[in-house]
This record gives structure tokens, C-alpha cells and sequence, in this order.
């Protein structure tokens, strides 16, 4: 076998885009090429697949809609694969089937077995091109899915969507999470262009749904489905499930009234996972009408399984408690929309005196993040991470004085591991750490609880 280790393997994944100038691109359209990642795929015969796809883009929400659909079609009696980034705390966990993340055994030698094919492309590319790791990444996900006989994958893009190496799968079905201004270095900087690029997900003769969005951001999207003969539906706030509340055994989570599944106990504390949960029913639903199965639709199996998935379901790193004494929470909340709902999904939970970790990339909305949480922390404590060399976060006296404008009580940790110890002095026994932090800097609070989810 050509790699014994998964950073041996991992390392090869990334030797092509390193001999690049990626840390110079541009905009998507003018620095991102997908056709070696489809020469890869087709000469491995991966997209040759009957398998049902199902892709999901979006500026928040994207990673949860594709693990709550994911669970919901496993509780139905598929066997499902998922495809989902970045990771947390290893790269197997961008590639589960039935929740379950692919061995190291599994991943080392997938890489070895498809590395002629990968040599084979790269040996065809001027200077200055690359096969992305994100192809390498799901044509090992496809083999993979393969083997493990899955019958419907989940697959969740990054930034974009149309220039996206997972968006090359026959995907029938697109899932849009609401589409804010973001990666504007990439993907420009207009909401209509951002939604253009998220949009290009859409197949011709499919079906797209998508939670509400902005006027601009909703025209754009119907339009490209008109363009591809494409259905697209949006699900209105009657087609949203409704909060009721926190459970009355006293247990985490949210009691939710979803239409006609009844009430349904979630185990997820952010109350946009509501939306996100609403999105996911929608979208089992269109997927499981088109798999073989002996459950129909409407009937008290369905309604049954679809209420199992929901009370079952778990995606680490979303509004998730961490521990107790001080109560620590985690969300990847790095604009002020998502931060604000961060805060507003645990204010009955909050108790004196507040700590808030922030660890905002220097592309987000630090300002708007930092006005947000200083209107209820007693203490700021900023950081960052580098375990993600490609998300860059402001220098720390730059951080500190953006914040300082909002906040007398503002601190500056170099490690994530720094940021909760000095968070749990600050806090004491009594009181709520509430960390809202890019998805490296999870990981990395991951790391620190030794959290790794080999299951979800």
C-alpha cells in the first residue's frame, strides 16, 4: 500500500494545490477549475452511480440540513452516506455512512488504490493548475459509498457551489440554507452574485427547495431553476415547524410542533435548527419517494421514522454544551445574524457572570459579532486557531481594539486551549462561557474535551 498513515495520505491530497499560488486566488469564476476532479471521477468510474444525490449550499445551516436529512433517511431504512466540511478534528469526519465516519484503515487505503489515477491527471496539468483536494476527497467518499452499498448521499458543498468540486455529482435534489454576503473575495461582493454561484448546484430536470432568503437572493435562485427546466419550491413560515420550548423532563433540547410528525422532542439547543430540521423533512421526503422501500409516504411508519430521526439526531459543534461548572457552550456563530441567534437560543440557560470566547476571521463581521455578545458578557476573551491556514484571523491588537469599542473587560488568548481556561477563571463555577468561533477553532475545542464523534 502506497501510505500507512492518515497524515501521509492527507499530505499527498494537498501536494497539488500546494505547488500552486493558491493564497493568491481570486474569484471563483476565474481561479477555480473542477474538470480535472470530473476527469478523476469518470476515469474511476464514480459517476456512473445510480445512487441518489442530494446537495446542499447556503451561508449557514448547510452542515446541519445535510445531518438532519441524513439521520431522517437512515431512520427510513437507507443506508446513507454524507459528505460534509470542513472537519473537526480529523478529515475522516467529512465522510460518514449510516453516521458512522470512515476507518483510517479505509481512508489510507482508498487514497492508495486511486493514486495512479490521481498521478495519471496531475501528470496532464499546465503550471499553475491543480487537482483539488476537494475532488481527491470525494472520490474517496464515492468509492467508499460503494463499497458500503449506499443507496442516497448527502453532500454538502463549501463557499460556493458552482465551482464546487462536490457539486459534480448527478444530484437530483439542491437544499439552499439562507444565503448571506460572505467569501466575498471569492465569490464577489453582491448578495445576487453570491446566490448566482450558490445556485449553479441546481441539475437540469431536478428539484430545488429552499428556506425563505432575501428578495434578490430568491429571484436569483428561481431564476438558474428556470434556466436548467429545474422545479424550485420555497417552504414558507406555515411550512415551518413551531419552537414550544425546552423539554419538561428538564432534559437539553427543544420541544417542536412539526406539522403533522405531532410534537417532537429535538436533542439541539439553536433554535435556527427548527428551520433547518423543517428543510430536512421537506427534503427526506422528495428523496425517499424515489428509493425502493416498502414505507410510504403519509402512512404511520413514516410519520413514526421520521419522528425517530428527529428526537435522535446530533451535529457536534451547533449550539452545543460542553460542560458544566461553568456551563460551556460552542457555535460556529462568526456573523451578527448568526451570533444573535446563538445568544437568543440560550438565554434561559444563562447564568452570571457571562464569559464569551470569540474567534472571528478577519473576512466576518468581527464588529458586529463583538456588539452582540458585549451587550450581555461581563468578560470578552478573543482568540484564534491555526489549524486552518487557509482562514486567517485579524491580528490580536486589531481584534482587541474593534471590540474594546463596545467593552472595557476584553482579553486576548493565542490558543483556543488558552481562551477556555482563562474563560472558566473569569466565569467561576457559577456562571456560562459562550464561545462563538470560526469551525477550526471548534475543532480545536473539540481536541481540548477529546471529542472525536467516531458516531453521530
Amino acid at each position: 500500500m502506497r501510505f500507512i498513515t492518515e497524515t501521509e495520505a492527507i499530505t499527498y491530497v494537498f501536494e497539488s494545490l500546494a505547488r500552486t499560488n493558491w493564497r493568491e486566488r481570486g474569484l471563483d469564476e476565474n481561479t477555480r477549475d473542477i474538470s480535472p476532479s470530473r476527469r478523476l471521477l469518470m476515469e474511476l468510474g464514480l459517476l456512473d452511480s445510480r445512487r441518489e444525490y442530494a446537495i446542499v449550499t447556503g451561508s449557514k445551516g448547510k452542515g446541519s440540513v445535510t445531518a438532519i436529512t441524513a439521520k431522517l433517511l437512515q431512520s427510513l431504512g437507507h443506508t446513507v452516506g454524507m459528505v460534509t466540511s470542513p472537519h473537526l478534528t480529523t478529515y475522516r469526519q467529512r465522510f460518514r455512512v449510516n453516521g458512522q465516519m470512515i476507518s483510517e484503515a479505509d481512508l489510507v487505503r482508498i487514497i492508495s488504490e486511486i493514486s495512479p489515477q490521481i498521478d495519471a491527471v496531475n501528470a496532464t496539468l499546465d503550471e499553475g493548475r491543480y487537482l483539488s483536494p476537494q475532488g481527491i476527497f470525494l472520490a474517496t467518499a464515492l468509492k467508499w459509498f460503494d463499497e458500503q452499498d449506499v443507496t442516497v448521499a448527502m453532500i454538502e458543498v463549501g463557499r460556493g457551489g458552482r465551482y464546487d468540486d462536490n457539486s459534480l455529482v448527478n444530484n437530483r435534489l439542491s437544499l439552499f440554507t439562507p444565503i448571506m454576503l460572505e467569501h466575498t473575495r471569492y465569490l464577489g461582493n453582491t448578495l445576487e452574485r453570491i446566490a448566482w454561484h450558490k445556485a449553479g448546484i441546481i441539475k437540469p430536470h431536478s428539484t430545488a427547495y429552499s428556506l425563505p432568503q432575501a428578495p434578490m437572493v430568491m429571484d436569483t435562485i428561481r431564476r438558474e431553476a428556470e434556466a436548467v427546466d429545474a422545479k424550485f419550491e420555497w417552504l414558507a413560515n406555515s411550512d415551518m415547524g413551531e419552537y414550544l420550548g425546552h423539554p419538561k423532563d428538564g432534559k437539553l433540547g427543544m420541544r417542536v410542533l412539526m406539522g403533522r410528525y405531532g410534537e417532537v422532542t429535538i436533542p439541539m439547543l439553536g433554535r435556527y435548527e427548527v428551520e433547518n430540521a423543517s428543510l430536512a423533512v421537506w427534503a427526506a421526503g422528495n428523496i425517499h419517494g424515489r428509493l425502493k422501500t416498502d414505507i410510504k409516504h403519509g402512512t404511520p411508519d413514516y410519520i413514526d421514522r421520521i419522528r425517530h430521526g428527529l428526537e435522535h439526531v446530533f451535529w457536534p459543534g451547533r449550539c452545543q454544551k460542553l460542560q458544566d461548572a461553568p456551563a460551556i457552550y460552542i457555535d460556529g456563530a462568526i456573523n451578527p445574524v448568526s451570533a444573535k441567534s446563538f445568544v437568543d437560543s440560550l438565554r434561559d440557560f444563562l447564568t452570571q457572570p457571562v464569559v464569551a470566547v470569540l474567534a472571528v476571521p478577519y473576512d466576518r463581521d468581527l464588529d458586529g459579532v463583538g456588539k452582540i455578545f458585549a451587550q450581555i458578557s461581563q468578560t470578552i476573551i478573543l482568540t484564534q486557531t491555526e489549524r486552518n491556514v487557509a482562514i486567517p484571523f485579524p491580528a490580536p491588537d486589531k481584534a482587541l481594539s474593534v471590540v474594546k469599542q463596545y467593552h472595557d473587560n476584553v482579553y486576548f488568548a493565542p490558543t483556543v486551549a488558552e481562551a477556555i481556561d482563562l474563560a472558566k477563571q473569569h466565569a467561576t463555577t457559577d456562571g456560562t462561557v459562550l464561545m462563538s468561533v470560526a469551525q477550526p477553532a471548534i475543532g480545536d475545542a473539540m481536541r481540548y474535551y477529546d471529542l472525536h464523534y467516531e458516531v453521530i
